[in-house]
């Protein structure tokens, strides 16, 4: 049987690549401004409904993660994004997930409001 190390694999340093020359708060910055800094229905934790969330037009993100995912027929990137008052607190807003095809097309997006700052 053979052993695959995929440590060393050049698929690490191509996809490192791909990352790298994302840029990434362009993409977040163009999402926010297509859905015009609104959230549509909206369930926080506690299971309550928000039929509408107006975000502060001046938010900054911060990238905290992205990854990968393949399967049989399709292929996707998933990014992760810090959402950040721009005030004096610079309080943490929330999360933004948002995935993409292979393409860079829009697929879905997720958020993690915290309803208190916004």
């Amino acid at each position: 049987m053979t052993q695959i190390e995929l440590k060393n694999h050049p698929v690490w340093q191509d996809l490192t690549e791909v990352i790298e020359n994302l840029d990434a708060n362009s993409l977040v910055r163009e999402h926010l401004e297509l859905c015009d800094y609104k959230i549509c229905g909206y369930w926080d934790e506690e299971d309550k409904y928000y039929e509408e969330i107006i975000l502060p037009r001046s938010l900054s993100a911060e990238l905290v993660s992205n990854s990968i995912g393949v399967t049989n027929k399709k292929r996707w990137i998933q990014i992760k994004f810090v959402l950040k008052a721009n005030n004096l607190l610079a309080q943490k807003l929330g999360e933004l997930t948002i995935i993409y095809d292979e393409n860079l097309q829009f697929l879905d997006e997720n958020w993690q409001i915290n309803i208190e700052f916004v």
